[in-house]
């Protein structure tokens, strides 16, 4: 079976950005807006990291890629006042790993195979982009503890451990093979809140509950500025620094508790940590429309959901009028999913 094969700076170069966790999303768009100045085709990816694919960097700019990575990072220290992490490969997956692990100055840059190698070899398996808890656990168990002894692992093996097409993704990237592309695109209209535990914790009872918080704070902000979203992203931060993130589109844009609270434990679900233990909790809508845009809400033919939704407004008013909070959802929320 053929590989993908590796491109070279001629082809592509790509940066992946991180900024602060602190950093406000105004903050973010006008990062965006500067790495617009250096190519089109920038992909945010909310709440605050970005893609940027760029091309012929010596021939355009005189420099090679890392330098011009750092010009980027200084430009938005002392224009924005924005702290950015870039790590710079040929291979979107590589270089999100490189952003992560940039140390004190700022920028990862991995010219070539042997240097993608070298960064990539002695990592955890578990930095893998993409690499969930449970897949890593796994292939532990195997005794491939390291990307460079998955990289190295038969592709039959991997494939058998963790399932043909998760198997040989991950494995490619532990190789540093990625052939996703940048896609240009806007900056969707987006709003979040976040939790952050006081001790690391693997207690489900106290991550649905802050959970189910989130999803409060936010289907009130909704509803408050007359807006539905049409996605739901849940960040989650785990004990080691590690951060994994999955999206989930709603059947239909929507400023419900109950829509919203389903989808997100939905994304919990599926994350499967088991024992794993979490740090931060970061809860995005995303795709933001005004109310009036979506449909009508339909008859769900659920009295107690109908119950509920007739009961929003009354609630929202109630905080409004007396504080943040002070009414909410009953704790039979947390039960019921």
């Amino acid at each position: 079976m053929s590989r993908p094969s590796r491109t070279t700076d001629r082809d592509r170069v790509i940066w992946h950005m991180r900024c602060r966790p602190d950093t406000t999303p105004d903050a973010h768009r006008q990062v965006l807006d500067l790495l617009g100045e250096y190519t089109p085709l920038v992909q945010p990816l909310p709440p605050l990291a970005a893609l940027a694919q760029l091309t012929g960097t010596r021939r355009l700019f005189g420099v090679d890629p890392g330098e011009l990575a750092q010009r980027a990072r200084i430009q938005a220290l002392t224009r924005l006042g924005v702290d950015l992490h870039i790590g710079v490969s040929d291979a979107w997956s590589t270089s999100a790993t490189a952003s992560a692990r940039v140390g004190r100055s700022g920028v990862l840059y991995l010219p070539d195979h042997r240097a993608v190698t070298a960064f990539l070899a002695p990592l955890p398996v578990d930095a893998v982009h993409g690499i969930g808890p449970a897949q890593a656990a796994a292939l532990q168990r195997y005794g491939l503890h390291t990307v460079g002894a998955l990289a190295a692992m038969d592709e039959t093996v991997v494939c058998r451990i963790l399932g043909g097409k998760t198997g040989r993704v991950l494995r490619d990237r532990a190789r540093g093979i990625d052939p996703r592309t940048v896609t240009a695109a806007r900056m969707p209209e987006s709003t979040s809140a976040a939790h952050a535990f006081d001790t690391d914790t693997l207690d489900p009872v106290l991550v649905r509950a802050a959970l189910l918080d989130l999803v409060v704070t936010l289907a009130e902000r909704l509803r408050g500025r007359e807006q539905t979203a049409r996605r739901v992203t849940l960040a989650v931060r785990l004990a080691g620094g590690a951060t994994t993130e999955r999206t989930l589109t709603l059947p239909a844009p929507s400023a419900h508790t109950d829509d919203l609270r389903t989808a997100t434990f939905r994304l919990l679900d599926a994350m499967a940590f088991q024992r794993a233990r979490l740090r931060r909790l970061t809860l995005i809508a995303e795709d933001l429309r005004p109310a009036d845009e979506g449909p009508g809400t339909q008859l769900s033919l659920d009295p107690a959901r109908e119950n509920r939704l007739r009961l929003e407004p009354v609630l929202d008013r109630i905080n409004a009028k007396y504080g943040h909070r002070l009414a909410g959802p009953a704790g039979a929320y947390l039960k019921a999913s």
